[in-house]
């Protein structure tokens, strides 16, 4: 008999790594290299039905975000009773996700340039990628995307607008000054906001229960539905590009793994198992505010982490601490700057560095925005944004693979910061 809370269920990871399986095999199956079983219109129908559990479990994630970050962080402010705290653990926290990103950026510049992906890559798929550009809406720069005016947006200067817009970053600003300005009055004034808040946090958690017990069929229609528009004919060009991608974020999961194990104290198959389910449904929605339920489940149940800590840097690092998403925007720029031939002068790396790290911060946690992130890095460093077209068709997977870095790297940061608080 399954528990009545789907996130209390110790097997639920289990049905969830089925569903993913069973999702690739009926994409593939689906797939155009499989035969055609059914005519395109037709794949395509089945295609979206398939699909609708996972946007309905994406919806209703998507739909508590906001008010679970607004609450868990006014809550975990105020619960902690000491502006001292937030004091401490917000400057290491920032400082320790401006030092990883520029490791992670770091990496993927490091293993692009000796496994030199682009070199290798034939006229003849550049040529065809490119001439599909002008079907390609993805290089589109965002409104305000320059880092100078990415700082000056920080400020929300209309609330409401920020939670219309689920610009994350503001967001997390509004909650941040909610908190301190609680701890700041005496407790009889705050109390009636923290009672609210708290109650908030309670119905997005039972919402969440809700959207869970979709959970292993969303994994599969989304993966099916991936796989099924994918197919094999998109990867083959850019197999070697994929490869050093990935290579990159297995050696920033090593990273996170020591950090865990030397500087958070956690055994690290037991920090593997409490943070799995995270790791899956980040890879599966590929958005790593939608995972923030899940990863604070884990960080609270399954690490014994503190709210007051858990609440204050999941939702903090969902929102600026990007580091797969930074490594896979560098490996990116740098491989097309092998396929165009431009040669960077350690003054461009030092500018891709500082351009990315501050590309992540207040990138929002939604699926496909590395790619459209990328456009404007690349244009700082002399490279056409149309080459995003060579990289477009398998950036959804590598997409779902950094996403899970992020995650991951938001568990580990809270581990870390946990073990700094304490001492």
């Amino acid at each position: 008999m399954s528990p009545s809370n789907p996130l209390q269920d110790k097997h639920l990871w289990v049905k969830i790594l089925l569903g993913l399986v069973l999702g690739i095999g009926f994409g593939l199956a689906l797939s155009p290299e499989a035969g055609a079983l059914f005519s395109p219109e037709r794949t395509r129908v089945i295609a979206e039905w398939v699909e609708l559990p996972g946007l309905i479990f994406m919806g209703l994630l998507k739909m508590v975000v906001v008010p679970l970050v607004i609450c868990s962080i006014i809550t975990g402010i105020a619960e902690s009773g000491s502006l001292g705290f937030v004091k401490v653990i917000g400057t290491r926290i920032i400082l320790y996700f401006v030092l990883t990103s520029s490791i992670a950026i770091l990496i993927g510049i490091g293993i692009t340039s000796f496994i030199n992906p682009g070199s290798g890559l034939s006229s003849g798929f550049v040529d065809h990628a490119l001439a599909q550009q002008a079907e390609m809406s993805a290089p589109q720069t965002l409104e305000g995307l320059t880092i100078p005016k990415r700082i000056a947006n920080v400020i929300p200067t209309n609330p409401a607008k920020a939670q219309l817009e689920k610009n994350m970053l503001q967001i997390v600003i509004v909650a941040l000054l909610i908190g301190l300005a609680l701890l700041s009055l005496p407790k009889a004034t705050g109390q009636p906001i923290l009672t609210l808040c708290q109650s908030g946090l309670s119905i997005a958690m039972k919402i969440i229960e809700w959207a869970m017990l979709l959970a292993p069929y969303a994994v599969f229609g989304l993966i099916a539905n991936v796989v099924i528009k994918l197919g094999f004919e998109a990867v083959t060009g850019v197999a070697l590009y994929m490869v050093t991608v990935l290579l990159g974020l297995g050696i920033m999961f090593m990273i996170y793994l020591f950090l865990a194990k030397f500087v958070g104290q956690q055994s690290i198959p037991a920090f593997l198992k409490a943070i799995r389910e995270a790791q899956i449904i980040a890879f599966s929605s590929s958005s790593s505010a939608a995972t923030i339920p899940v990863s604070m489940k884990c960080a609270e149940e399954h690490l014994k982490i503190p709210k007051k800590v858990a609440g204050f840097t999941i939702p903090l690092g969902a929102t600026i601490n990007m580091d797969g998403t930074a490594l896979y925007q560098a490996v990116a720029a740098i491989f097309l700057t092998q396929v165009f031939g431009v040669d960077l002068s350690t003054g461009d790396m030092v500018l891709l560095l500082v351009t990315t790290v501050g590309a992540s911060i207040g990138t929002p946690g939604i699926p496909g925005i590395g790619i459209v992130v990328l456009a404007t890095i690349l244009t700082g460093i002399g490279v056409p944004a149309e080459g995003i077209a060579l990289i477009l068709g398998v950036d959804r997977i590598l997409d779902m693979c950094r996403t899970t870095i992020n995650v991951t790297g938001d568990l580990t940061a809270t581990v870390v910061m946990n073990r700094w608080v304490k001492e």
